[in-house]
């Protein structure tokens, strides 16, 4: 199998499997029965801790390269989802294509989500702009060349905010941005993973992890939020009204939704940016998605029918998770 393959064109041309349709069983197969099938010996990492501006810390995990490789030319950076790691699949994927290119590759993790609670008493939200730009400043400044950075969903969605914000001097920083499945529409994606079969499989999902991790931030904190209410919530919505939203100093669940939405601001972003969603994701609804006329000339729309959530199978069964991944390494490679 090519890691070449299949091109710039991949927003266009997709086709899921035939053994593997819809949008829910894409989306189910990537997170949790896919295996990423990468070429080459066991990826191996480095991790280091950075201690942060208020006295917190992040884990930065480093994809060490083959025996013999050439020093990198391009670093290729990660931002995950909702809940992810370096161990995630796509994250995986992507740093089997990275090492292929001879690129290095690293993956911050949010607050929380590297295997240790943190210290302070907050945690990472979808707009976390700043600590995106904080991030990013420190890796270019070991970087030859501007970055190349990808976002998944939730760490998509923060990685757009931060291009929005920094405005021109974005450039400086990074070439190329790209986003993968991201909920660039906040309260249309947090109303259709809410509802319905969304809400009685992924939902539910996401609050087993989300709960626990809240309710020992509260131990750490005693009163920062109501625990009561946090431990009856149900639904992600209950769930951000109580913890997310006043602990990173939105007034609720709206207003945070509202605020650390990147779609009204796509005509901001000034350096080349990829928005990458399947029309058929569950947790994204194509009638919200952006179209041509709502964005800047930096942006570029791939929005294929099919791939569900963050999860565009490739090959025969049992299949892989690279073709998305080489697309969109293509992509910022041409472009950043």
């Amino acid at each position: 199998m090519s890691l070449r393959d299949p091109g710039p064109s991949f927003g266009q041309s997709y086709r899921p499997p035939a053994w593997l349709p819809g949008g829910n069983l894409q989306t189910l197969w990537a997170a949790r029965l896919s295996r990423p099938h990468l070429p080459g010996p066991a990826l191996q990492w480095r991790r280091e801790r950075w201690d942060t501006p208020d006295g917190d810390f992040i884990d930065v995990d480093h994809s060490l390269p083959l025996a013999g490789a050439a020093p990198p030319q391009r670093q290729l950076v990660l931002f995950h989802g909702l809940e992810g790691t370096s161990g995630s699949q796509y994250a995986q994927a992507f740093a089997s294509v990275a090492r292929q290119r001879g690129w290095a590759y690293a993956v911050p993790h949010f607050r929380g989500c590297s295997g240790e609670l943190n210290r302070a008493p907050r945690a990472y939200h979808s707009g976390d702009f700043e600590e995106i730009g904080w991030v990013l400043q420190r890796l270019r400044a070991r970087s030859a060349a501007p970055l190349l950075v990808v976002g998944i969903s939730l760490g998509g969605n923060a990685l757009l905010r931060w291009t929005q914000e920094a405005g021109d001097s974005a450039a400086a920083v990074a070439g190329a941005v790209a986003t993968v499945c991201s909920p660039i529409d906040l309260a249309a994606a947090g109303r259709a993973i809410d509802s319905g079969f969304n809400w009685a499989v992924y939902s539910r999902m996401f609050l087993a992890t989300m709960k626990p991790k809240a309710l020992a931030k509260w131990q750490q904190h005693p009163g920062l939020f109501d625990r009561e209410k946090l431990a009856a919530a149900r639904t992600l919505f209950e769930f951000d009204n109580v913890f997310t939203a006043p602990l990173h100093g939105f007034r609720d669940t709206p207003d945070y939704w509202q605020r650390a939405s990147a779609q009204p601001h796509l005509a901001r972003v000034r350096i080349p940016a990829l928005v990458l969603n399947a029309r058929n994701d569950p947790f994204v609804p194509a009638s919200h998605l952006p179209r041509p006329p709502d964005v800047g000339r930096f942006v570029t729309l791939w929005q294929p029918a099919q791939g569900g959530h963050v999860g565009f199978p490739a090959g025969g069964f049992p299949g892989h998770t690279l073709a998305m991944p080489v697309a969109v390494a293509d992509w910022l490679a041409e472009h950043g």
